[in-house]
């Protein structure tokens, strides 16, 4: 995305306390996105009975919700240019918000089908405008911070949805898990309306239409092929063939970027190796298993180990807990210890806390469960943090709305390939020993796997130069004096 002129930077007012206001604000808005995308899902029988259809037609109303997204979110950092950020990340909630208000009071399958396709609309823009608003508020110093505020609903999120959507479908109503959005959208869009600053570009390229056809088109096809994976309702053929279809339109799109004189997005935020690193190559690997760790737990405690939902949700708890316990000293271990460090050492932490999950049983006490957990926790918020700063650290200016929009396309992909990996090696796993139903054992192998690509992302992060990022955390490396001749 070429923009002829940038806008003057914030003003001093808008630094300091003023970003961290900001970054909130964004996290509000965020948080109720994650929420819905997680609630759902304990839902939807419920919604099969009162529409008066089979469960597993109510997948589509989550499939058709990603699909939407991934076709709009391209879009977005072009949109937040053109129009202002400040005004599509308004208009983002208001079409989220209002799109809630109709999944609720939605009478049959069509009407929510309809009102989840608007609703992605909203999720795609919301996203990446979001974070381009919290990057132009915030200076390199405050970074950390800002980035750590606005990832804690992607972190609580999968977490407390699951458990909270039991908790209304149970003793409310199915409706409520999407009315719940109606009360935090109106005070998301009140928020940003006196805290979040109108600032537009002056000069921005025509939209690159054939870009964002065939980005659309490649996101689409690739997320639905993986959706599939994890549905296992259509054939692994079909899957495989829509994955190679995104694959292709993928990069037509990518050669169509790196020919034309105002793309879409701007693919040289890639030549920046604190951004590729943490968002495309080892980046994507971590989120793998960072996204496919919240979906394994329940289902291990509850198929593997026969609990109830509410005793899974009670374990999550401690899960949950060590995602908030690290927000209080992200900034200061990345300022001890630097990006490199902390993503190399921490990384393994956390695979070994993930492949620890393999030698839980029926019979392991409760104690030790609530510690793997805690440390899970910990080491997952901690991973999450670095990852998303330092894919901003060295971006520039003229840089920010396509780096956020392509981090995004890329943040979803991992989403969705960390819960594929994770059903495709239970599904394997069971196969293999001929089980007609999931087993203790095929959990065992799904964490062990996902802990090893863990491990593997984590020492890929050595490559990085001791200061990377260093502007960012303040982080003092220690230069060894050379011994002077004499």
């Amino acid at each position: 995305m070429t923009v002829a002129r940038t806008i003057e930077e914030p003003s001093e007012a808008s630094f300091g306390r003023q970003s961290r206001i900001i970054a909130f604000v964004v996290a509000v808005s965020f948080f109720m996105q994650f929420l819905d995308g997680t609630i759902i899902t304990t839902s939807l029988p419920q919604m099969a009975v009162s529409f008066g259809v089979e469960p597993v037609s109510m997948s589509i109303g989550i499939t058709v919700y990603l699909l939407t997204m991934a076709a709009f979110v391209p879009l977005a950092g072009w949109a937040g240019d053109r129009y202002g950020a400040r005004r599509v990340f308004l208009a983002s909630i208001a079409i989220f918000t209002m799109a809630s208000l109709f999944c609720g009071l939605s009478g049959n399958l069509t009407e929510f089908i309809i009102a989840r396709a608007v609703q992605g609309i909203g999720s795609a823009l919301m996203t990446p405008v979001g974070r381009i608003i919290v990057l132009k508020n915030a200076r390199k110093s405050d970074l950390v911070h800002a980035m750590s505020m606005i990832t804690w609903p992607a972190l609580t999120a999968p977490v407390i949805g699951p458990v909270l959507g039991s908790f209304i479908t149970t003793y409310l109503s199915w409706h409520w898990n999407f009315l719940i959005n109606i009360p935090i959208g109106i005070i998301g869009l009140g928020l940003v309306l006196r805290f979040v600053p109108d600032q537009r570009e002056e000069k921005v390229a025509r939209l690159d239409f054939i870009g964002f056809l065939q980005s659309a088109a490649g996101l689409t096809f690739l997320l639905a092929g993986l959706e599939f994976v994890v549905q296992g309702t259509t054939g692994l053929a079909a899957s495989i063939a829509l994955i190679a279809a995104g694959a292709v339109f993928s990069i037509i799109a990518t050669r169509h970027f790196m020919k034309v004189d105002a793309p879409l997005l701007d693919l040289s935020a890639f030549k920046v190796q604190t951004f590729a690193m943490s968002t495309l190559s080892a980046g994507t690997a971590s989120r793998v298993a960072i996204n496919a760790t919240p979906f394994l737990i329940p289902l291990l405690f509850q198929v593997g180990f026969g609990r109830s939902a509410i005793d899974a949700g009670a374990y999550l708890l401690f899960y949950f807990a060590g995602n908030l316990g690290m927000k209080a000293i992200t900034t200061q271990m990345l300022r001890i210890f630097g990006f490199r460090n902390v993503l190399v050492v921490n990384g393994l932490i956390s695979s070994a806390s993930i492949a620890g999950c393999a030698l839980l049983s029926s019979s392991t006490p409760d104690p030790l469960i609530y510690c793997l957990l805690f440390i899970a926790g910990l080491s997952r918020s901690m991973n999450f943090t670095a990852l998303n700063t330092l894919g901003f650290a060295d971006i520039h200016a003229a840089q920010r709305s396509s780096a956020s929009t392509l981090s995004s396309m890329l943040q979803q992909v991992s989403l969705l390939l960390g819960v594929a990996v994770a059903a495709a090696v239970l599904n394997l796993s069971r196969t293999i020993h001929g089980g007609e139903t999931l087993s203790l054992i095929d959990f065992r192998w799904a964490f062990l796997i996902i802990g090893l690509i863990g491990a593997i992302s984590a020492l890929r992060f050595i490559s990085l130069p001791h200061d990377a990022g260093a502007e960012v955390s303040r982080h003092k490396v220690k230069t060894r004096s050379k011994p002077s001749n004499s």
